[in-house]
């Protein structure tokens, strides 16, 4: 599976632990050795590994010791406006600037 625009987060979280085994495996890393080497418990590796589940820093963590943690760079980068603005959609603008009401 590939990660697209149709992929739910679960289905992306499932995909990024399927990926993150494949590169252990690829490293001839156990996970009690990636466990020992990132910080992270062996527990919460199972999981991830397992379910997709894991909290942020602990991701971060592994991906470092998976050589991975330059695959973060572009998340949430700014994306560019794919169209020219006028003044009259400027105008017209009636989206909400702020985050409470």
């Amino acid at each position: 599976m590939s990660i697209n625009f149709f992929s739910t987060p679960k289905e992306v979280a499932l995909e990024i632990a399927n990926r993150a085994r494949e590169k252990r495996l690829s490293l001839n890393l156990s996970q009690k050795t990636l466990a020992e080497r990132s910080g992270v418990s062996l527990g919460s590796l199972k999981k991830f590994e397992q379910r997709g589940k894991i909290s942020l820093e602990s991701l971060l963590q592994i991906s470092y010791i998976l050589d991975s943690i330059d695959n973060f760079d572009q998340l949430f980068t700014k994306t560019a406006i794919n169209k020219p603005i006028s003044l009259e959609d400027i105008l017209q603008d009636n989206s909400r600037h702020r985050g409470r009401k």
